[in-house]
């Protein structure tokens, strides 16, 4: 089984002019995410803008991203909806389509109680054999998925973890200290990570580790070292970062920080909208102040 990692990237999906799905970009992007810091890669996640695509869109995307990383990385497709009929099947065309692992989203608009999110998950990770990752997310979803519940979750084999981005840092800490032993906790916020990870966390899926994957990683090192003053120097020096890229919706930003590096990205699918000029001038001034780990994309490369 390949390790999905401490530092996994939520990664978008570059689309070319006319809209369509860039396959061969997103084979270029990949790589390049991977040889900057990232061990793993969330394809078709809510950074990839998963709602607007077809299911023939996702299938293609899963097995161009891992023909392009290989074992080098842990692909980890996003497949969870609100219906656990669809994602049973999506979890499963998922895995034969190469994905290591699923990310399951707590079910969006029909806010089932904590009874409903258990059941749903159990169905959808006995369905298949690969690894599943949990994924809360209120703030998105409306709904949150209680520690208690996570941890009764965690007891299912093939569940081996969350990405938890409540924004609870007091239900991270009693998820971490409630579920199995090898069950991991990966941040959901770039801007929590440092906490998560010094609360016993295992690392973050993140969307700022498209350009600073590997000083993220450092950050993530140097907790586990035990330089906890480091470490929170660097989540200090990040911070603004951090936060800029989530001022407009997300992938809005990301996506421009990615094109700025010379990647072939294009437009966000509507309803996203790029930014105003406005809206990237802070942007812009915040990331032109880091040094960045994605590498420029050479015209013609």
């Amino acid at each position: 089984m390949t390790e999905i990692g401490r530092v996994i990237t939520a990664m978008i999906t570059p689309f070319d002019r006319e809209g369509r799905v860039d396959l061969a970009e997103a084979g270029v992007l990949a790589r390049a995410l991977v040889g900057s810091g990232s061990d793993g890669l969330v394809v078709t996640g809510t950074t990839g803008e998963s709602p607007t695509l077809t299911a023939e869109e996702r299938l293609d995307l899963y097995r161009t991203v891992k023909s392009a990383v290989g074992g080098g990385a842990a692909v980890i497709a996003g497949t969870g909806t609100n219906d656990t009929a669809e994602s049973i099947r999506s979890s499963r065309d998922a895995a034969e389509a190469g994905a290591d692992a699923v990310l399951l989203v707590v079910p969006a608009y029909n806010k089932p109680p904590q009874e409903g999110l258990y059941a749903h998950f159990r169905a959808v990770a006995e369905s298949v054999s690969i690894p599943c990752i949990l994924y809360n997310v209120p703030s998105r979803t409306g709904t949150n998925m209680s520690a208690e519940t996570t941890v009764r979750l965690s007891e299912i084999e093939n569940i081996v973890g969350v990405k938890e981005a409540g924004g609870d840092l007091g239900q991270v800490a009693r998820i971490i200290h409630g579920a199995r032993g090898d069950f991991r906790v990966w941040s959901g916020n770039d801007d929590e990570t440092f906490h998560v990870v010094a609360a016993g966390g295992y690392g973050v899926v993140s969307v700022a580790s498209h350009i600073v994957g590997r000083q993220i990683g450092a950050m993530i090192g140097m907790l586990l070292d035990g330089a906890i003053e480091s470490a929170a120097a660097e989540h200090r020096r990040l911070l603004d970062l951090f936060q800029v890229i989530f001022t407009v919706s997300n992938p809005i930003p990301i996506r421009h920080a990615v094109a700025g590096r010379g990647y072939r990205v294009g437009r966000p699918r509507l309803p996203l909208v790029p930014l105003t000029d406005e809206q990237a001038a802070p942007i812009d001034r915040v990331i032109g102040s880091h040094s960045l780990d994605l590498p420029v994309r050479e015209p013609g490369g």
